[in-house]
Order: structure tokens, then C-alpha cells, then sequence
């Protein structure tokens, strides 16, 4: 007699979220921040899922371990906890979902820091992904796209076939993918059975898959060790298996959703649910006091205790290069 397989909802806890500083730190990523109407998007991410699957698994790193149980402990959620020692990136990361569920588990993968509403279209994309994986696919989730968007890489689809994935484009190229109305943002969202992740991460990219389970094997209560660790190439889902194998289905799907990547991204959200903006378009993050913006048009004010920023919405995507140079710098102000 066949035994019943769960559904488990995987969270990946990664990343730090470098173009949303200074708000994002090391010890206080962008996932466990809540401005989002008093809640994370990590909390969200739990309750979004909470009633779709039978487990939870958490997969964290040394550093933000503890932020994540403070959230699961707040939404008394049950979970397997995974702590990497290290980050090598979503290949690995998704191995140790896979390795630690049975092979007819379905898991359905989603990073903790997306912003996602229009529940009843989530839902039906969900359960559509989940069938598609008892069949033995596994299933990515495409995002019908609302405008020609150069931070998501894209899937160029027909029906629920891939035909190519492609990276973030250019102002141009999007506009191209747009106008062809087949291409779909890609999500970081996926589901399949984790004996059939496995296999094909074994046939494409043997060397993730044999020190992944290395690790795994030597892993205790979740816990994972270092120096084994450092051995795992660090290579993303993406290049691993989606990009090769011969499994693979996309869900279009037309729930709203953003990474909230960019402080134009948070920008949007955060005016769509009435935080206020002068008649300029100009916004204050994280600051009480009275502030003016003069001769200043869609300017944000992010302010912290260590650090200010003030930024014009467009140059979102440039807030990565000042964190890469205090990083240069060893600086204190991305703790």
C-alpha cells in the first residue's frame, strides 16, 4: 500500500536584500522587517501558505536562524528547521528540502521575502502546480507580467511548456518580451516532488547533489557543518535544473506579485495600501518627524538610526552598488 505523501511548504530564508539598505542589514535582512502593516514578509509568507500544506520546513543560515523562529513561534507554526552554516545558494538549499521530506513529498518552494496579493488567483495556481507535480514535472511559476521590468529574469512560455528561460533584460529587450506576450516574469516559486528534484539535480549537476547529501547525511537536528559545506558548488536552482531538464512546466499565473527587490518596488506597495506621499510623489521611510521635500519630485527618504538615505525612485536598482562599496570598506553600518 502506497503511503500518503504531504504537501510541505519550503521557505527559503536567504539573502540579505543589499538594495533595500540601509533599512536591510546583515543581522536584520529585508524579510524580518516589519513595515508592512506591522507585519514581515516572511510572517506573511507562513500565513500565506499555512493552509495549503501538512508541514513546514525553514531553510535558514547561522545568522538569521533565530529571526525566523522568533516569526514561526509568533504564528505558532511547527516547522523543521535547516540551518546552513553557509549560503551556497538555492541548488543546494532546495537539496536539503528534498533530502529531508520523502521522495512522493510535494514541496512547494517560495522565498520569504515576496509581497503577493489576489489570494483566490494564488490559490488556483497553486493547486494547478500541484497536480503537475504528481505527475512527475516540476513545476515553476510564471508571473503574468504588468510592464516591461528589468530587475526579474523571464520564461518565454506557450501554455504551461517552456520554451527558454532569460535573464533580467534590458529596458529594450523587455519592452520586446512584453510586446511578444508570451514571456512571464520568473517567481523563485516552485513545486515538485522531492524524489524527482533529486534525480534530476543527480543527472545535471552530480557534484551539488553527492556533497549536498554529504552534508545532509552529517547534519544534526538540521544543523549543518561548515567545512563540508564549503565543498558544495554554490549555483542556483536555476542553472542546476531548470535550465536543463527535460521535466520542467510553467504555471502562468495572474496573482499580483513583487520581490520587493527595490525601493521603487516597496515604493509601489507601500502607496497602494495608503502610506503618504506629497504632491510630488516624494516619500518618507522610516522617519516620524516632520520632513519637506522642496523643488524634489518622486524622491524617497529612507531613515535608520545609523544610516540615512535619499535616493529619486528611479536609481533604485543602484542602492546594490552603495552596499557593495561599504562592504568593500568592511563597514559597520550593513550589520
Amino acid at each position: 500500500m502506497e503511503k500518503n505523501s504531504s504537501i510541505i511548504h519550503v521557505i527559503l530564508t536567504g539573502g540579505v536584500g543589499s538594495r533595500l539598505w540601509p533599512l536591510s542589514r546583515k543581522s536584520q535582512p529585508k524579510q524580518y522587517l516589519e513595515i508592512f502593516e506591522n507585519k514581515s514578509l516572511f510572517e506573511m509568507t507562513v500565513e500565506r501558505n499555512n493552509h495549503l500544506a501538512d508541514k513546514v520546513m525553514v531553510v535558514g543560515n547561522v545568522d538569521n536562524h533565530h529571526l525566523s523562529g522568533k516569526v514561526m513561534d509568533k504564528t505558532k507554526t511547527s516547522y523543521l528547521n535547516i540551518v546552513e552554516a553557509t549560503p551556497r545558494n538555492t541548488a543546494a538549499a532546495i537539496a536539503f528540502a528534498a533530502f529531508a521530506a520523502d521522495s512522493e513529498d510535494i514541496l512547494i518552494i517560495t522565498p520569504s521575502d515576496h509581497i503577493i496579493d489576489k489570494m483566490d488567483d494564488y490559490n488556483i495556481a497553486i493547486q494547478d502546480a500541484i497536480l503537475k507535480a504528481k505527475e512527475g514535472y516540476i513545476v515553476t511559476f510564471g508571473i503574468i507580467p504588468t510592464k516591461p521590468e528589468t530587475g526579474y529574469g523571464y520564461i518565454e512560455s506557450k501554455g504551461d511548456n517552456v520554451i527558454s528561460f532569460r535573464e533580467k533584460p534590458n529596458e529594450t529587450t523587455a519592452k520586446e518580451f512584453i510586446a511578444r506576450g508570451n514571456f512571464l516574469w520568473n517567481s523563485g516559486m516552485f513545486c515538485f516532488k522531492a524524489g524527482v528534484l533529486l534525480d534530476e539535480l543527480k543527472q545535471f549537476q552530480p557534484d551539488v547533489y553527492e556533497k549536498s547529501k554529504q552534508v545532509w547525511d552529517q547534519s544534526k537536528e538540521g544543523l549543518l557543518d561548515l567545512n563540508l559545506s564549503m565543498k558544495i558548488p554554490s549555483i542556483s536552482i536555476d542553472y542546476a535544473v531548470m535550465e536543463r531538464s527535460k521535466k520542467i512546466k510553467v504555471v502562468p499565473a495572474s496573482f499580483s506579485w513583487s520581490d520587493l527587490g527595490s525601493f521603487e518596488s516597496v515604493y509601489e506597495y507601500l502607496v497602494s495600501k495608503g502610506h503618504p506621499i506629497d504632491a510630488n510623489g516624494n516619500m518618507v521611510i522610516g522617519c516620524d518627524s516632520h520632513t519637506t521635500f522642496l523643488g524634489l519630485k518622486n524622491t524617497i527618504f529612507v531613515h535608520t538610526e545609523t544610516a540615512n538615505l535619499i535616493l529619486q525612485k528611479e536609481n533604485s536598482q543602484d542602492v546594490k552598488d552603495v552596499y557593495s562599496s561599504l562592504e568593500k570598506q568592511n563597514s559597520d553600518l550593513l550589520n
